[in-house]
């Protein structure tokens, strides 16, 4: 599948977006104990980058669909992705090895790539 140019400003703002909370991380700990906060934030940045692909191909699917066929499609796409993001703030709520905090970092990065490219789009 071929990524819109939209997709891939949202993939490189969510990454830098990630790196720089590692970053902050790392210079916060000052030692290994950043590890379950990196391991939280990859896990939330996977996913925000997942929701990225399923959100590109529910949009390409839904275009091409009749209008009522349609709705119901991106519906259902929109709870699949919400299913996902519970999924991983789960994992980051229960798993002792992975941070919370890092997990909503990486979640969070969807929804600022997305505000950023309402603010930076130049149409």
């Amino acid at each position: 599948m071929k990524l819109s140019d939209l997709a891939k400003r949202m993939i490189i703002t969510i990454l830098v977006i990630s790196l720089i909370c590692v970053i902050g991380s790392v210079i916060y700990y000052r030692s290994l104990k950043f590890v379950p906060f990196l391991l939280g934030v990859l896990l939330g940045s996977a996913v925000s980058v997942i929701k990225v692909f399923l959100l590109e191909r529910a949009i390409d699917k839904a275009l091409k669909m009749e209008s009522m066929l349609a709705k119901n499609y991106v519906s259902l796409q929109h709870v699949l992705r919400l299913l996902l993001t519970g999924v991983a703030l789960f994992l980051g709520a229960v798993v002792d090895q992975i941070n919370l905090w890092g997990v909503v970092c990486g979640v969070f990065a969807f929804h600022i790539a997305t505000y950023n490219l309402k603010f930076t789009s130049k149409n």
